[in-house]
């Protein structure tokens, strides 16, 4: 394998922990590595247990390491839940140059500024994201660079979480083995793979329905508005079928990949399968129509939840559609069942590269996507990771010091913009 800049996404779900390593090479992202595992210790996106997580997170690794040959010490990790939440906030400051034109330190500067807000004690900052600049009071400026004024000014949307969840997430990491490169909004790198510069800036409510959670993300004006995260998704209807069809947990996840069908009316009856039933050894013939009868009621619940609170939130009417993403999405039927419950234009968006176009991989392709463009885009912050050979693991593949997260949020602001 060549010695090209390798990023490492690590997407730790409620139902897989996934890791995709992509290449950067003259620019252009190839997706050369993907390990999964089952999820252990997490409950609806939550880190319940940490031993688990962290297992879970190390079999994922591993996975991935053996399909390409390297040894992964150094991930950028997703960050999503109902404790992520956003304000804006407003940064000025004077330009420092004798001669008016403002410099990279002018810019830090002002990010600096935005970033002081009052926050309660038990939350902290995860991302600052600027929407625009204004110079001398003009604006819709993304890059100030180069211009000549006397006051700079920033509109920027702050990502705060609670401290418990990011320290988790960040212990669980550490304790595989693993240096964390940035910690990233995964509605944000879900939207980069997912959206376009117009459906960002039109108004577009982006869902990603996991096993233990929907996700909404609403984009207007090109930038992220708002977030939320509902208690419900692919699980629920796995246990449905349980119920429904008197079988294991494990018989129905089976079940429901290779039967399953969100609607009834595109249902096959001729479409039979066996179920092995709880407290028996008796197997029982059933249809897709029958599973369909199940799936549908729960699927329908999901996107009416969506729907009122997209409403909730304020959007309903000012969003042109619903982009739909997650692993859940990838059962037959559920885009005319979007369509329908949702009553606005819907697509399923599924990551266009080899070996992972599915739309569960859409947040950890995201990632990556997002890395390239925010954090490497300079070029200051790449790092060379030769091949190594999998009896090197647990060696750091580089000989400079990492920077630590802290180290990591303080370079976040310069790589915004």
């Amino acid at each position: 394998m060549s010695s090209n800049d390798l990023i490492v996404s690590l997407d730790i779900g409620t139902s897989k922990v996934r890791v995709i390593i992509g290449e950067i090479s003259n620019g252009a992202i190839n997706i050369i590595g993907v390990g999964s595992a089952d999820s252990e210790g997490i409950r609806k996106g939550a880190i319940v247990d940490i031993d688990q997580t962290v297992q879970s997170i190390r079999s994922a690794v591993d996975h991935a390491e053996r399909m390409v040959g390297i040894t992964i010490d150094e991930v950028y990790v997703g960050i999503a839940g109902n404790h992520i939440a956003l304000q804006t906030n407003h940064g000025v400051v004077a330009v420092s140059n004798e001669d008016r034109e403002i410099g990279q330190e002018d810019i830090e500067r002002v990010m600096q500024a935005a970033r002081v807000v009052a926050l309660p004690p038990e939350r902290e900052i995860i991302n600052l994201v600027p929407k625009q600049f204004l110079v001398d009071g003009l604006g819709d400026i993304q890059d100030p660079r180069g211009m000549i004024g006397v006051r700079l000014e920033v509109e920027c949307t702050i990502i705060t979480g609670t401290k418990a969840a990011v320290h988790n997430l960040m212990r669980c990491v550490e304790k595989a083995g693993l240096r964390i490169s940035g910690i990233i909004l995964m509605s944000l790198a879900s939207g980069m793979m997912a959206l376009s510069k117009d459906e960002k800036q039109m108004g577009t409510v982006l869902v990603d329905i996991g096993a233990g959670s929907t996700t909404l993300a609403v984009f207007e004006g090109g930038s992220l508005a708002a977030v939320s995260t509902l208690p419900i998704g692919g699980d629920y209807v796995t246990s449905d079928i349980c119920y429904g069809l008197k079988t294991q947990t494990e018989h129905a996840e089976k079940i429901k990949l290779k039967y399953g069908c969100a609607r009834i009316e595109d249902a096959a009856e001729d479409q039979k399968f066996k179920v092995l039933r709880v407290g028996t050894n008796v197997e029982k013939d059933f249809s897709q129509v029958d599973l369909a009868n199940i799936i549908e009621p729960r699927m329908q619940e999901i996107f009416h939840m969506v729907r009122q609170e997209v409403k909730r939130l304020g959007y309903l009417e000012k969003i042109n559609g619903y982009v739909l993403t997650g692993g859940s999405v990838s059962m037959p039927s559920v885009l005319p069942l979007a369509q329908s419950e949702l009553e606005a234009s819907v697509r399923i968006a599924v990551p266009d590269y080899i070996g992972v176009r599915d739309p569960s991989f859409s947040s950890g392709v995201g990632m990556i996507q997002y890395v390239t463009k925010y954090f490497r885009s300079r070029g200051a912050a790449a790092a060379k990771r030769p091949a190594k050979a999998k009896a090197a693991a647990g060696v750091s593949t580089s000989s400079a010091p990492k920077p630590g997260v802290k180290e990591w949020f303080k370079n976040l602001f310069k790589e915004f913009i």
